[in-house]
């Protein structure tokens, strides 16, 4: 509140997800109070964690605790097409920003370590881990037969450490090299509201080092993977095995789904792409406020 009070000397005020987290919409109105011009950012579905909440007192209260800050913003910034369905509901002007990474900074490894057996790896947090469940024991099957090694980067508190596979905390400092340390990257996640607002992150992350992917067909998934090219979408139990055993058995399709990743990434989710496309919207609006 009183960083509020006290932005007056700034030309415009960003907003991330939210200003006040569990209190009423009115006190998102208080954004109001600065002034300035209001940019409104988010990259997953919190509005889901509000009006979708278990408790309906919950539901009633904050349901729509985003709709005085979405009218109050001069533009949003929303992470895919399912984000700003929802804010173009409620502000004037959208702008679908993708989650982005600097290709410049992760980029295939400059060679690959020869392994006994490829490595499939996932990275996330302890949150969504619990994704990973549905896929473990055919990972499991897998590992036991030697035709892969699984490598878990983030899972920390939330992991079953008793399964077979390697499990790392993530740390900033690896984090570009425990992906490029993977053959395959995975993003398994359910058909559910909450999961249609993601950004694909992951993916973004495996592509940019030329680790070909499988993931589930959820959401901006199946704008980021095009099936067969640069990455397989799989549904159900068999049609995960059937693309992880061809990945396996095939290390030029690796290459070469690795390859093309890389160049979706260059072209659709690179920093370099859309961060002069982000000051120009900015600069634009600041001087629509002359």
């Amino acid at each position: 509140f009183l960083d509020l009070l006290n932005c007056g000397k700034y030309d415009f005020l960003w907003v991330h997800c939210e200003l006040f987290p569990y209190l009423p919409g009115m006190a998102e109105a208080l954004v109001g109070l600065t002034k300035k011009p209001v940019i409104f950012d988010y990259d997953d579905a919190i509005f889901h964690q509000y009006d979708q909440h278990p408790n309906d007192f919950v539901r009633r209260l904050l349901g729509k605790k985003l709709v005085s800050l979405l009218r109050r913003s001069d533009i949003a910034f929303c992470g895919n097409a399912y984000l700003e369905t929802y804010a173009a509901h409620y502000c004037k002007r959208t702008e679908i920003i993708p989650t982005t990474v600097d290709v410049n900074e992760y980029t295939p490894a400059a060679e690959r370590t020869a392994n006994a057996a490829p490595v499939l790896g996932w990275i996330g947090s302890p949150s969504t881990w619990k994704y990973m469940a549905p896929l473990s024991e055919t990972l499991v099957q897998f590992s036991a037969a030697k035709e892969l090694s699984v490598l878990v980067v983030g899972a920390n508190h939330a992991a079953n450490t008793t399964l077979p596979f390697e499990f790392r905390a993530w740390a900033e400092d690896r984090e570009i090299a425990d992906v490029q340390a993977m053959d395959i990257g995975v993003m398994p996640i359910p058909d559910e509201p909450w999961a249609r607002g993601k950004c694909g992150y992951k993916l973004i992350q495996y592509m940019a080092c030329g680790v070909p992917v499988i993931a589930s067909p959820v959401g901006v998934n199946t704008q980021i993977i095009e099936h067969g090219v640069n990455g397989f979408l799989a549904s159900t139990e068999a049609e995960w095995r059937a693309a992880i055993e061809q990945l396996l058995g095939d290390a030029d399709l690796r290459t070469r789904m690795g390859k093309a990743g890389r160049a979706t990434i260059e072209e659709r989710y690179s920093i370099q792409r859309y961060g002069p496309h982000m000051a120009k919207l900015i600069q634009e609006l600041l001087a629509s406020q002359l």
